[in-house]
């Protein structure tokens, strides 16, 4: 009968002593790279599988954490979710915990399973997307004191919440955004740049964090070139033919842009409908030269049609949100790798990153 795989026989193979093999198991980020590895090494050559429940029970910890997988949309933007869902799974593994996903159509549907969930497993805690004003969602979380981080910023400023008579916002807790203001300011200003100073908009209506932050980034950098963004601003939902739209609204205009950035890849996918071609016309004018458009999450649709794009490093805002949780699981006790991250001085301290996305320029304009 073959000898029974055990964490002693794990150490002697990777030469290193039972605590350090338990250490890899249960808490990797004390660990050496180099050191972690070779007992990865020893662990899969000998087939070591640990026993889950003893390991829970000596911890009080599942290692299992939980995200929401939102609803499909076009195809487009839905694959920024996904892309992001495969780098929390890699980091949560690399890490030693386990990703579940569960679905809600709505943020009011999603509490409802946060009850589900917490009552039929373990869980030891929650990433949260797409962040709300009066997220009610953090909210119910914090008063239950349930570990959780958010992959986006809360939009919502305590003292002006109170002040106004909404529900009361969290206290704060830890998170991981993308500096959309800034990925829209980079395209802007490479329109500005290249010549452009009609530059259009075409975001979602006013009320999203995401969204208005996108806007702001676009009309602060015509502000400060000296150009007034009065009028060169459409609002519609994410989508193609909407996109379509408030694209063909803008170059029908008497001044219309010569270029429009738009606040994602499906909206922009919509203004390339819209946009004439070297020598046709539009909306009864004279022949015009072809419009730049710019989106934003550089999708793969994007880098299939050369459509020039905002990129987000949704691996590193994954691994980030990772190493946070784990922060808030181990009591604040670990250090370095996320203030390594922490590549934006807007993020307001400890348990707060704020990465900078980064232009990608195709042959869209």
């Amino acid at each position: 009968m073959a000898e029974k795989v055990t964490i002693a026989t794990v150490a002697r193979r990777a030469r290193v002593s039972r605590q350090t093999v338990s250490n890899v198991l249960n808490a990797p980020h004390i660990v050496r790279e180099e050191t972690r590895e070779r007992v990865r090494e020893a662990i899969s050559a000998l087939g070591y599988r640990a026993n889950q429940a003893a390991r829970q029970m000596r911890t009080g910890r599942s290692r299992l954490i939980a995200v929401r997988i939102e609803p499909t949309r076009d195809g487009v933007n839905g694959s920024v979710l996904d892309r992001f869902l495969h780098g929390l799974t890699e980091a949560a593994e690399a890490a030693g915990y386990r990703v579940m996903l569960y679905t809600a159509p709505d943020s009011r549907s999603e509490i409802g399973a946060y009850d589900s969930l917490l009552g039929a497993y373990d869980l030891d805690a929650f990433v949260l997307t797409g962040t709300e004003h009066d997220d009610a969602r953090a909210a119910w979380l914090t008063e239950r004191n349930v570990p959780f981080v958010t992959f986006g910023r809360p939009w919502d400023d305590p003292a002006q919440t109170r002040s106004l008579g909404r529900a009361a916002v969290p206290s704060p807790h830890p998170w991981v955004d993308v500096n959309g203001a800034d990925g829209v300011a980079q395209a802007t200003r490479r329109l500005l740049d290249t010549g452009h100073r009609r530059i259009g908009f075409v975001g979602w209506p006013t009320g999203s964090g995401v969204g208005d932050d996108r806007r702001s980034g676009w009309a602060d950098t015509l502000r400060s070139a000296g150009l007034d963004p009065t009028g060169l601003d459409r609002a519609a939902p994410d989508g193609f033919a909407q996109g379509e739209a408030a694209a063909r609204d803008l170059l029908a205009g008497a001044e219309p842009p010569t270029a429009i950035v738009c606040a994602s890849d499906s909206l922009a996918l919509g203004a390339l409908q819209a946009v004439p071609g070297p020598g046709d016309s539009a909306a009864g004018s004279d022949h015009r030269s072809p419009v730049a458009v710019t989106g934003f999450d550089d999708t793969p649709v994007a880098q299939a049609i050369g459509l020039t794009s905002v990129s987000q490093p949704l691996a590193q805002a994954a691994a980030c949100c990772v190493d946070l949780l784990a922060d808030v699981l181990d009591g604040g006790r670990r250090g370095g790798p996320v203030g390594s991250r922490r590549s934006d001085p807007a993020a307001g301290g400890p348990g707060q990153v704020l990465l900078r996305p980064s232009l990608v320029v195709r042959q869209s304009g």
